[in-house]
């Protein structure tokens, strides 16, 4: 996770929401990673876990992510959880719980069929330094939003 804060800073640093992700192999090797590059993009499809589920696909020829776990600065929105259930990612890690976009506002129960499949999620790794890290962003940019 501490990897994957890191990469989320340099998104922040370049004006995107600092949110990063990595994907890591059953053997422990960083297989993907990627950053939130929606502003860059200019399509809310760049989400830092979208971007690390292609970068691991490319890396292993495979679409199938099967025994890997996505460590992520922020919970996955309903999208990117989607993806990364496609994708046969077992686990799900993450620092910070989203209240605006989080994947357990699933009221309606559309990812239930789906979430069978997730062997694991843990929360809360590192959450303190995520949070610090999106306040920061959001501080700055309501300063740079008021002169």
């Amino acid at each position: 996770m501490q990897e994957a804060l890191s990469l989320a800073e340099q998104a922040g640093q370049v004006g995107e929401v600092p949110i990063a992700a990595l994907v890591v192999s059953p053997e422990g090797i960083v297989v993907g990673r990627g950053a939130n590059r929606v502003e860059a993009a200019h399509c809310q499809a760049e989400h830092a876990e979208i971007c690390a589920i292609r970068d691991a696909c490319m890396r292993r020829a495979d679409w199938r992510l099967v025994g890997c776990t996505i460590y992520v600065t922020l919970e996955p929105c309903i999208m990117c959880v989607g993806l990364i259930l496609l994708s046969r990612v077992d686990r799900i890690v993450y620092a910070a719980e989203s209240p605006l976009f989080g994947y357990r506002l699933d009221k309606q129960g559309m990812l239930a069929l789906y979430m069978k499949h997730i062997k694991g999620v843990t929360s809360g790794v590192l959450e303190n330094d995520s949070i610090r890290l999106l306040r920061e962003f959001f501080s700055k940019k309501r300063i740079k939003h008021n002169e």
